[in-house]
């Protein structure tokens, strides 16, 4: 059968919250403006340092302190995360089911995200959804991390598929990128906070409900 790589943040999840609360913290000790969980959700999904350039430009600092300010607050970022991954965060509605249909028809399985292994590993645990994935690659696993193919290509070869017969699920450029490099197929999901527009990014096909999922990985990876 074929494979289906999932990314984590914004397409197995919504994470933005919880992403957002802990910037908001280091953005709060450092004065710079507080970011909001629904209207900013598409900058959590680009990380931690995004979110602190975010609120620090919006606080009015010059570029070369907000440079230093993001670097400084990252690794405090990550530790307020860290200690609280999901008091907000949830899955979408009918991953699990499109999850558990994937697996019982052979589907290879895996988790390909920039999201510091440690935090991977450890949500997917606390929303009980680890079972399911042979492969979890963060990013950290390897010296590189996506849109570099080599994240992807080590979640493939982990999770026992082939990158011909591959869909990586995502929400962003970088997922669509990183598809690209590897030769992989990409489905990018319309719920996020962009919405449909990430259809100027031209996938291989859209995703707007994981109702949908086991019908369009079998289109994509038909041989």
């Amino acid at each position: 059968m074929g494979c289906v790589i999932f990314d984590l943040d914004g397409t197995l999840a919504d994470t933005s919250a919880d992403l957002i609360a802990a910037a908001n913290t280091r953005l709060a000790a450092r004065g710079g403006a507080t970011l909001d969980p629904v209207a900013d959700a598409a900058t959590a999904f680009a990380g931690g340092r995004a979110m602190l350039r975010l609120g620090f430009e919006r606080a009015g600092f010059e570029e070369d302190r907000i440079a230093g300010e993001v670097e400084a607050g990252f690794a405090p970022f990550v530790a307020a995360y860290s200690v609280a991954l999901d008091r907000e965060t949830r899955l979408y509605p009918g991953v699990r089911e499109a999850v558990a249909a994937l697996a019982g028809a052979g589907y290879r399985l895996g988790v390909c995200t920039n999201k510091p292994i440690r935090q991977a590993e450890d949500l997917l645990r606390l929303l009980d959804f680890r079972a399911p994935f042979a492969s979890c690659v963060g990013a950290d696993t390897l010296e590189v991390r996506k849109p570099h193919p080599a994240p992807l290509e080590k979640a493939v070869t982990d999770a026992g598929g082939e990158m011909a017969r591959t869909v990586l699920i995502g929400d962003t450029v970088t997922d669509r990128d990183t598809a690209r490099a590897a030769g992989a197929k990409v489905a990018l999901v319309t719920f996020g906070p962009t919405g449909r527009a990430v259809e100027d990014l031209a996938p291989d096909a859209l995703l707007d409900h994981f109702d949908d999922l086991p019908g369009l990985a079998a289109r994509l990876l038909a041989r």
